[in-house]
């Protein structure tokens, strides 16, 4: 899997609207197309379950934060349950 990508998982439709569909085919997150700055630039917003993630400045990073949200969804969240004694009590 060493030539996956993230932005493999996007789906456009409509223009300038991707969809991040995951492998069971269901829609994990979306990514659309903003012009900023009087349309001279472009801005790429990040959707994860209705909030906004942020914002990117290429599809290609877009990608990437939107599809680390899902994978972290996918783990335990907070931080290391176990104690390996490494500090003094």
């Amino acid at each position: 899997m060493a030539d996956w990508h993230p932005i493999l998982a996007a789906v456009e439709g409509p223009t300038g609207v991707w969809r991040m569909v995951a492998p069971d085919g269901r829609e994990y997150g979306r990514i659309e197309l903003r012009r900023v700055t009087n349309g001279a630039r472009v801005r790429y917003k990040t959707v994860w379950r209705g909030e906004v993630l942020g914002w990117a400045a290429t599809l290609r990073e877009a990608c990437w934060r939107l599809h680390g949200a899902y994978l972290a969804a996918h783990g335990p969240s907070g931080g290391p349950v176990a104690d390996w004694g490494g500090r003094d009590a």
